[in-house]
């Protein structure tokens, strides 16, 4: 399976509700995981209970869609425009891009850019 396939496999998989499926198929043992400017989280383990709890704050989940994919030399970068409410917050739609870097076709890094709405 080239790069592009596995991207487009992983970004399915979140659209359609199986996120920690994909998390499990394509995430390195080693996995780094960084939200913006955050110091970085290292470890699958550590990195399955974060998203785990991510997915917790979620009241509903409204709709996503992938705006675009850049494929590199064992690096991706996808899009998103999410619709999403978090317990406790109003509706919001939110622009995000997540950066992937690849090893032994596993991503070992990843990090998200993205800005709240206020």
């Amino acid at each position: 399976m080239s790069l592009k396939e596995k991207i487009e496999d992983l970004n399915q998989m979140i659209l359609t509700g199986k996120q920690m499926d994909a998390f499990e198929k394509y995430y390195h043992e080693n996995v780094s995981m960084q939200e913006n400017s955050n110091p970085p989280t290292v470890g699958k383990s550590v990195n399955r209970e974060r998203e785990l709890q991510a997915m917790q704050m979620i009241e509903a989940f409204h709709g996503a869609e992938v705006k675009s994919v850049t494929v590199g030399d064992n690096v991706t970068a996808s899009e998103w425009e999410m619709d999403v409410t978090y317990k406790g917050a109003p509706r919001m739609k939110m622009c995000q891009v997540a950066v992937q870097k690849w090893q032994d076709g596993k991503i070992i890094n990843e990090r998200f850019y993205y800005s709240m709405p206020n």
